[in-house]
């Protein structure tokens, strides 16, 4: 739910808090340390590797999702909310919003899937 209070957030590479702006690993960073008092820090691949692996089959809210956008792997994450949805903050139209996971876009480049919350 605390991802959902950032929508339209603005975007910043390299940005950790809402008012600078986020980027995709500093939006999941601010949520875990906020919400669930947890530091999770690094890039979306660094982030990738701290997590423990789960299949798409078995993601959860506030899982995270990761994605390659940028022809390397694991170079954007997002937050799975359900519903074959989540949140990120893409540099591509610069606000923090909500997706389905199975867009033509994120359907081809889904990577995997990671909690962090087990």
């Amino acid at each position: 739910m605390y991802a959902m209070s950032l929508i339209d957030t603005g975007y910043r590479f390299g940005g950790k808090n809402p008012e600078a702006g986020l980027d995709c690993s500093g939006m999941v960073s601010y949520i875990f340390d906020q919400a669930a008092g947890l530091k999770v820090q690094g890039s979306a691949a660094e982030i990738a590797r701290r997590g423990r692996p789960i299949g798409r089959h078995e993601l959860r809210p506030g899982d995270l999702v990761f994605f390659n956008t940028m022809n390397r792997p694991f170079s954007h994450v997002g937050i799975y909310i359900g519903n074959d949805r989540f949140v990120h903050a893409p540099s591509t139209n610069g606000r923090v919003r909500i997706e389905q996971m199975g867009s033509r876009y994120f359907a081809q480049r889904y990577e995997a899937a990671r909690t962090l919350l087990d």
